[in-house]
Protein backbone atom coordinates (compact mmCIF):
# COMPACT_ATOMS: atom_id res chain seq x y z
CA UNK A 1 0.00 0.00 0.00
CA UNK A 2 1.22 3.45 -0.81
CA UNK A 3 2.37 5.77 2.16
CA UNK A 4 -1.16 7.80 2.39
CA UNK A 5 0.58 10.35 5.12
CA UNK A 6 4.65 11.10 3.37
CA UNK A 7 7.13 13.08 5.42
CA UNK A 8 7.04 16.91 5.47
CA UNK A 9 10.25 16.75 3.42
CA UNK A 10 10.21 18.94 0.94
CA UNK A 11 9.71 17.21 -2.90
CA UNK A 12 11.69 19.26 -5.58
CA UNK A 13 10.62 18.73 -9.31
CA UNK A 14 12.10 19.93 -12.20
CA UNK A 15 10.31 19.95 -15.48
CA UNK A 16 9.61 21.94 -18.94
CA UNK A 17 6.45 22.86 -17.42
CA UNK A 18 3.65 22.21 -14.96
CA UNK A 19 0.18 21.25 -15.50
CA UNK A 20 -2.42 21.20 -12.35
CA UNK A 21 -5.38 19.91 -12.00
CA UNK A 22 -8.40 21.99 -10.26
CA UNK A 23 -10.45 20.58 -7.82
CA UNK A 24 -8.22 18.69 -4.71
CA UNK A 25 -5.12 19.64 -5.84
CA UNK A 26 -5.44 23.40 -5.71
CA UNK A 27 -8.90 24.10 -4.90
CA UNK A 28 -10.41 22.75 -1.63
CA UNK A 29 -14.07 22.75 -2.74
CA UNK A 30 -14.77 18.76 -1.36
CA UNK A 31 -17.77 20.20 0.57
CA UNK A 32 -19.54 22.06 -2.05
CA UNK A 33 -18.80 19.28 -4.76
CA UNK A 34 -20.58 16.62 -2.42
CA UNK A 35 -23.49 18.47 -1.04
CA UNK A 36 -24.52 19.44 -4.64
CA UNK A 37 -24.24 15.91 -5.73
CA UNK A 38 -26.01 14.48 -2.74
CA UNK A 39 -28.71 16.18 -3.72
CA UNK A 40 -28.64 14.69 -7.08
CA UNK A 41 -28.72 11.68 -5.58
CA UNK A 42 -31.74 12.21 -3.66
CA UNK A 43 -33.71 14.04 -6.58
CA UNK A 44 -33.23 11.23 -9.07
CA UNK A 45 -32.87 7.95 -6.29
CA UNK A 46 -29.08 7.06 -7.66
CA UNK A 47 -26.63 5.24 -4.73
CA UNK A 48 -24.69 7.90 -3.23
CA UNK A 49 -21.64 5.88 -2.66
CA UNK A 50 -21.46 4.71 -6.26
CA UNK A 51 -21.64 7.97 -7.35
CA UNK A 52 -19.33 9.57 -5.03
CA UNK A 53 -16.97 6.93 -6.04
CA UNK A 54 -16.71 6.90 -9.38
CA UNK A 55 -17.35 10.71 -10.09
CA UNK A 56 -14.23 12.44 -8.49
CA UNK A 57 -12.30 13.77 -11.58
CA UNK A 58 -15.15 13.28 -13.93
CA UNK A 59 -16.93 15.75 -16.51
CA UNK A 60 -20.35 17.13 -15.19
CA UNK A 61 -22.25 15.35 -17.74
CA UNK A 62 -20.50 12.07 -18.05
CA UNK A 63 -21.45 11.55 -14.25
CA UNK A 64 -25.21 12.06 -16.04
CA UNK A 65 -25.03 9.83 -18.39
CA UNK A 66 -23.37 7.00 -16.14
CA UNK A 67 -25.88 7.15 -13.79
CA UNK A 68 -28.79 7.98 -15.49
CA UNK A 69 -28.45 5.81 -18.47
CA UNK A 70 -31.62 5.40 -19.47
CA UNK A 71 -32.78 8.96 -19.68
CA UNK A 72 -33.16 10.88 -22.42
CA UNK A 73 -30.53 13.05 -24.14
CA UNK A 74 -32.70 15.72 -23.95
CA UNK A 75 -33.47 15.45 -20.13
CA UNK A 76 -29.60 15.09 -19.28
CA UNK A 77 -28.37 17.74 -20.93
CA UNK A 78 -31.17 19.89 -19.21
CA UNK A 79 -29.84 18.11 -15.45
CA UNK A 80 -26.43 19.19 -16.70
CA UNK A 81 -27.26 22.34 -17.08
CA UNK A 82 -29.03 22.95 -13.83
CA UNK A 83 -26.12 20.86 -12.53
CA UNK A 84 -23.71 23.61 -13.42
CA UNK A 85 -25.42 26.48 -12.38
CA UNK A 86 -26.17 25.08 -9.07
CA UNK A 87 -22.27 24.42 -9.39
CA UNK A 88 -21.60 28.23 -10.12
CA UNK A 89 -24.08 29.36 -7.63
CA UNK A 90 -22.19 27.43 -4.71
CA UNK A 91 -19.05 29.27 -3.65
CA UNK A 92 -18.88 29.65 0.05
CA UNK A 93 -16.38 27.32 1.93
CA UNK A 94 -14.19 27.24 -1.34
CA UNK A 95 -10.82 27.60 -0.18
CA UNK A 96 -6.70 26.68 -1.70
CA UNK A 97 -5.73 23.46 -0.90
CA UNK A 98 -2.35 24.23 1.64
CA UNK A 99 0.46 25.90 -0.13
CA UNK A 100 -1.31 26.28 -3.57
CA UNK A 101 -1.04 29.84 -3.47
CA UNK A 102 2.47 30.53 -2.45
CA UNK A 103 3.11 27.63 -5.44
CA UNK A 104 1.90 29.59 -7.98
CA UNK A 105 3.73 32.26 -7.03
CA UNK A 106 7.11 31.29 -6.67
CA UNK A 107 6.54 29.56 -10.13
CA UNK A 108 9.45 30.50 -13.10
CA UNK A 109 7.93 27.79 -15.79
CA UNK A 110 5.13 27.82 -17.78
CA UNK A 111 1.99 26.49 -16.49
CA UNK A 112 -1.72 25.03 -17.11
CA UNK A 113 -4.73 24.33 -15.39
CA UNK A 114 -6.26 21.19 -16.85
CA UNK A 115 -9.73 20.53 -15.03
CA UNK A 116 -12.70 18.51 -15.53
CA UNK A 117 -14.88 21.75 -14.43
CA UNK A 118 -16.30 23.60 -17.21
CA UNK A 119 -14.53 27.38 -17.99
CA UNK A 120 -16.57 29.54 -16.01
CA UNK A 121 -16.93 27.54 -13.36
CA UNK A 122 -13.26 27.45 -13.00
CA UNK A 123 -12.44 30.94 -13.45
CA UNK A 124 -14.82 30.95 -10.24
CA UNK A 125 -14.02 28.59 -8.52
CA UNK A 126 -9.85 29.61 -8.95
CA UNK A 127 -11.20 33.26 -8.23
CA UNK A 128 -13.23 32.00 -4.73
CA UNK A 129 -9.85 30.11 -3.54
CA UNK A 130 -7.79 33.16 -3.92
CA UNK A 131 -6.04 31.75 -6.97
CA UNK A 132 -4.49 33.50 -10.32
CA UNK A 133 -5.93 31.68 -13.95
CA UNK A 134 -3.06 30.91 -15.83
CA UNK A 135 -3.43 32.07 -19.49
CA UNK A 136 -3.80 28.20 -20.72
CA UNK A 137 -6.69 27.45 -19.06
CA UNK A 138 -8.36 23.87 -20.40
CA UNK A 139 -11.53 23.05 -18.90
CA UNK A 140 -13.82 20.19 -19.56
CA UNK A 141 -16.30 21.64 -21.86
CA UNK A 142 -13.25 22.43 -24.54
CA UNK A 143 -12.09 19.05 -25.17
CA UNK A 144 -13.73 15.95 -26.64
CA UNK A 145 -13.30 13.44 -24.08
CA UNK A 146 -12.83 14.22 -20.44
CA UNK A 147 -10.63 12.72 -18.00
CA UNK A 148 -9.28 9.58 -17.60
CA UNK A 149 -8.96 10.15 -21.66
CA UNK A 150 -5.16 12.24 -21.77
CA UNK A 151 -7.12 15.17 -23.93
CA UNK A 152 -6.79 17.99 -21.63
CA UNK A 153 -3.21 17.07 -21.08
CA UNK A 154 -1.94 17.12 -24.81
CA UNK A 155 -3.70 20.37 -25.43
CA UNK A 156 -2.38 21.89 -22.16
CA UNK A 157 1.22 20.96 -23.23
CA UNK A 158 0.72 21.64 -27.12
CA UNK A 159 -0.91 25.12 -26.04
CA UNK A 160 2.39 25.49 -23.48
CA UNK A 161 4.87 24.41 -26.68
CA UNK A 162 5.99 21.57 -24.59
CA UNK A 163 6.20 18.19 -24.95
CA UNK A 164 3.95 16.61 -22.57
CA UNK A 165 6.80 14.08 -21.52
CA UNK A 166 8.71 16.98 -20.44
CA UNK A 167 5.83 18.10 -17.99
CA UNK A 168 4.90 17.50 -14.70
CA UNK A 169 1.40 17.10 -13.90
CA UNK A 170 -0.37 17.34 -10.12
CA UNK A 171 -3.37 15.23 -9.65
CA UNK A 172 -5.84 14.36 -6.98
CA UNK A 173 -8.11 11.41 -8.40
CA UNK A 174 -7.79 8.14 -10.22
CA UNK A 175 -9.09 9.29 -13.73
CA UNK A 176 -6.59 12.92 -13.58
CA UNK A 177 -4.14 10.52 -12.99
CA UNK A 178 -4.72 8.12 -15.68
CA UNK A 179 -5.25 11.24 -18.22
CA UNK A 180 -1.79 13.01 -17.84
CA UNK A 181 -0.23 9.05 -17.52
CA UNK A 182 -1.72 8.38 -20.60
CA UNK A 183 -0.32 11.86 -22.13
CA UNK A 184 3.13 10.87 -20.90
CA UNK A 185 3.73 13.45 -18.26
CA UNK A 186 5.30 13.02 -15.01
CA UNK A 187 2.38 12.58 -12.31
CA UNK A 188 2.68 14.05 -8.80
CA UNK A 189 0.17 12.77 -6.03
CA UNK A 190 -1.55 15.58 -3.90
CA UNK A 191 -3.13 13.79 -1.26
CA UNK A 192 -4.31 10.18 -0.18
CA UNK A 193 -5.31 8.55 -3.62
CA UNK A 194 -4.56 4.86 -3.33
CA UNK A 195 -4.84 2.73 -6.23
CA UNK A 196 -3.00 0.26 -8.34
CA UNK A 197 -2.49 3.43 -10.68
CA UNK A 198 -0.53 5.18 -8.47
CA UNK A 199 1.62 2.33 -7.29
CA UNK A 200 5.40 3.79 -7.51
CA UNK A 201 4.41 7.37 -8.20
CA UNK A 202 5.61 10.99 -6.01
CA UNK A 203 3.04 12.58 -3.83
CA UNK A 204 2.78 14.98 -1.50
CA UNK A 205 0.25 15.45 1.19
CA UNK A 206 -0.22 19.13 0.21
CA UNK A 207 1.16 21.56 -1.55
CA UNK A 208 3.64 23.67 1.79
CA UNK A 209 6.19 20.87 0.79
CA UNK A 210 6.30 20.91 -2.85
CA UNK A 211 8.91 22.76 -4.87
CA UNK A 212 8.60 23.08 -8.95
CA UNK A 213 11.34 24.11 -10.74
CA UNK A 214 12.16 25.70 -14.52
CA UNK A 215 14.44 22.51 -16.59
CA UNK A 216 16.44 23.89 -19.52
CA UNK A 217 14.57 22.70 -22.08
CA UNK A 218 11.57 24.76 -20.96
CA UNK A 219 10.46 27.19 -23.75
Amino acid sequence: MADLHPTRSPLEVTAAAALFDMDGTLVDSTAVVESLWLRFCREHRVDAGALLAWSHGRRTPDIVHRFLPDAPLPDRQALTSELQRRELEADDGIVEVPGASALLGSLRLPWALVTSAPRELAVRRMAAAGLPVPDVLVPADEVAHGKPAPDGYLRAAERLGVDPRDCVAFEDAEPGVRSALGAGARVVVVGGLDSPVTAGLERVRDLTTLVVRRSSIAP
